[in-house]
């Protein structure tokens, strides 16, 4: 489960995302349009910030947005930079490893074989999964909700 801090960071990411031809964004604004606290989100996005996903701009006209294009920034990158690794075991991080102390041996363990399973896959679909994935996914999703059904 992904903690809320990584959920309003995607929110803003995603916001950032759909507004990155316009410029730096105001926290204020992102807090408010996105309904996320601002105070929290300021830390947020200072961290994201020092991570490289995102860049800032002081004075008028200033704020945040991405540091790299949508297509080029994956949602394992963020959460990676705000909840951690996306191993549920240490024993199978690829960025983090530690070895389970109650483990005696890794190569048979049969936890660490299924969690190995679950992180592959949990990698493999947000580091295949860019922001402007995203944004596609969702203007699909608000483009079949405009459609109507009649049934008789």
């Amino acid at each position: 489960m992904i903690s809320k801090k990584t959920k309003y960071g995607l929110k803003a990411l995603i916001h950032l995302a759909r507004h990155y031809d316009e410029g730096p964004i105001l926290i204020a604004d992102l807090a408010r349009e996105e309904r996320i606290p601002k105070k929290f989100l300021e830390a947020i996005l200072l961290s994201l910030k020092n991570n490289g996903i995102l860049q800032s701009k002081k004075g008028k006209g200033g704020g945040y947005y991405l540091g790299r294009p949508p297509g080029k920034i994956t949602l394992g990158q963020a959460i990676r930079v705000m909840d951690g690794p996306l191993a549920p075991v240490p024993c199978v991080s690829e960025t983090a490893y530690a070895k389970c102390s109650e483990c005696d041996n890794e190569l048979t363990c049969g936890i660490r074989l299924v969690m190995k399973d679950v992180r592959d896959a949990i990698a493999g679909i947000l580091d295949g999964t860019t922001l402007a994935d995203v944004l596609e996914k969702v203007d699909s999703a608000e483009e079949s909700e405009k459609v109507l059904n009649f049934y008789i």
